[in-house]
């Protein structure tokens, strides 16, 4: 059902010499159609939620909790109203892959790899038979639900992380069984902490890296065998400080790109982005100004405290006089207060040295940007000021390539109006933010990169096919 006239998206598509690929959209289950898939793998849909679901999402039956209940367990607030449920058809639209595929140039979007929506919560699910089987019925759900429609939309696999074994089982089904070409994952998993007296929830979170429980390292293999680039979509949202028991917002901001943070850093100081130089991860909807201030705070603290340089924090390097004369002549009153006389070093300070960076075999700030740079894209949702900063190379240290990505989150409560989302993003070249080529990138080059870095193919037979050979 075509407007009658362009939109403002198609009006600013028609000005683009180059596609637009969204790296993030969002369906929304049809709930009556997932039962089935969920039934079939021996689930009771009503049930699937019960019992222990990992606090990145929230807590669970906090709406059917009175006030006591909730102060009393610290039940963090969870989604609510999370749709565009005003706007019928964009509501439609979202939940009908033929619906989205005819609208589609409507968004002015030519390709869009989309992502489930209640399907973020699966992998998150405690129980593992419960877990597995809900991600195998929603990945079954989208391959069959966006089958006809692969020439413009592809739907990401959902793969739950608690185990390596597990992850591959999954990844290898919906690869070589269904025949998705990409995925998702949380980026963190909630593992219980043994000791009862192990922290203020008793529990703690994997970010599949540094300090893992597991040794990752044949999933991201399978990864890379498989041409598979990796998505992270994980909530944070009653984790730490997203605690608040009554306001979603406060737990909301945020909390994407803190999720997306942790695991990113796992990555790099696990050795992971060293050992698996082919591997791309794409870290979304938390855009991407954490990323360029990640990248610096990497690069100048490698640059304060590599083997080479910590030695200078010594306390052995102290001259014990030189500090004694020098409390002597300017301690005042706090001499006056001294027993003991002047002491350095201070009791606090920890035998050493120790190489944070150990095993990355960084020898240069440049080393650092390789390890960091090409292997991290960044989803930038369309209204978001922000996005530019990964285009000011001036300002990057070593003007390295931060790569953002347009994101749309269609189907999502950020998004009321489908038909606005590109008019949103180009807004960054209205305001000079961003120039033409930046915006090319922005909503192009580097989506187009991100698959096709892992798998060259991964466009064929699709509108774009032809742009996208000609671009990478």
């Amino acid at each position: 059902m075509p407007p009658s006239r362009p939109t403002s998206s198609e009006r600013v598509h028609s000005a683009l010499d180059h596609p637009v690929i969204d790296a993030d959209g969002h369906y929304l289950e049809y709930q009556p159609a997932l039962a089935s898939y969920m039934r079939d793998e021996g689930i009771d849909p009503g049930t699937l939620l019960d019992g222990s679901v990992g606090l990145g999402v929230g807590t669970f039956g906090y709406v059917n909790m009175t006030q006591a209940e909730r102060l009393a367990r610290r039940a963090t607030r969870t989604a609510w109203w999370p749709t565009p449920a005003s706007n019928t058809l964009d509501l439609a639209t979202a939940t009908l892959p033929a619906l989205l595929d005819e609208r589609l140039e409507e968004f002015g979007i030519d390709f869009a790899v989309m992502y489930g929506s209640a399907a973020l919560v699966y992998p998150l699910i405690q129980d593992d038979e419960r877990r597995r089987a809900a991600c195998r019925a929603v990945n079954r759900y989208s391959a069959e639900a966006f089958a006809d429609y692969a020439h413009r939309l592809t739907p990401a696999a959902v793969i739950p992380m608690h185990t390596p074994d597990e992850a591959i089982e999954m990844l290898d089904f919906a690869v070589g069984e269904l025949g998705l070409k990409t995925a998702m994952i949380a980026g963190f998993v909630e593992r219980p902490i043994s000791d009862p007296n192990g922290g203020a929830y008793n529990v703690w979170w994997d970010t599949l890296g540094l300090d893992s429980l597991y040794d990752y390292d044949p999933f991201w293999q399978r990864c890379v065998d498989l041409g598979i680039s990796i998505a992270s979509h994980g909530s944070s949202m009653g984790v730490g400080f997203r605690r608040s028991i009554s306001n979603y917002m406060h737990n909301h901001i945020g909390h994407f790109a803190a999720t997306s943070e942790a695991f990113a850093k796992s990555l790099f100081f696990g050795g992971v982005t060293k050992r698996f130089p082919a591997l791309r991860v794409g870290l979304l909807e938390g855009g991407v100004h954490w990323g360029v201030g990640l990248f610096a705070d990497l690069l100048l603290r490698w640059e304060k405290r590599n083997a080479t340089s910590v030695v200078q924090y010594d306390p052995a390097a102290t001259d014990g006089k030189q500090f004694a004369a020098l409390v002597e002549k300017y301690g005042g009153r706090l001499n006056e207060r001294a027993s003991g006389g002047p002491s350095y070093p201070a009791k606090w300070a920890e035998d050493g040295p120790y190489d944070d960076f150990a095993g990355l075999g960084i020898e240069s700030p440049d080393d650092l940007r390789e390890l960091f740079a090409p292997h991290f894209f960044f989803g930038c949702e369309a209204d978001d000021p922000m996005t530019p900063a990964a285009f000011d190379r001036d300002r990057i240290p070593l003007g390295a390539h931060i790569s953002a990505m347009f994101s749309s989150d269609i189907g999502h409560w950020d998004v009321p109006d489908m038909t606005e989302v590109l008019e949103e993003a180009y807004e960054n070249v209205d305001k000079g933010w961003l120039d033409a080529a930046q915006f090319r990138e922005f909503v192009f080059g580097n989506v187009a990169r991100f698959y096709t870095d892992t798998n060259p193919d991964f466009f064929r037979g699709t509108v774009v096919e032809a742009a996208v050979a000609k671009e990478v």
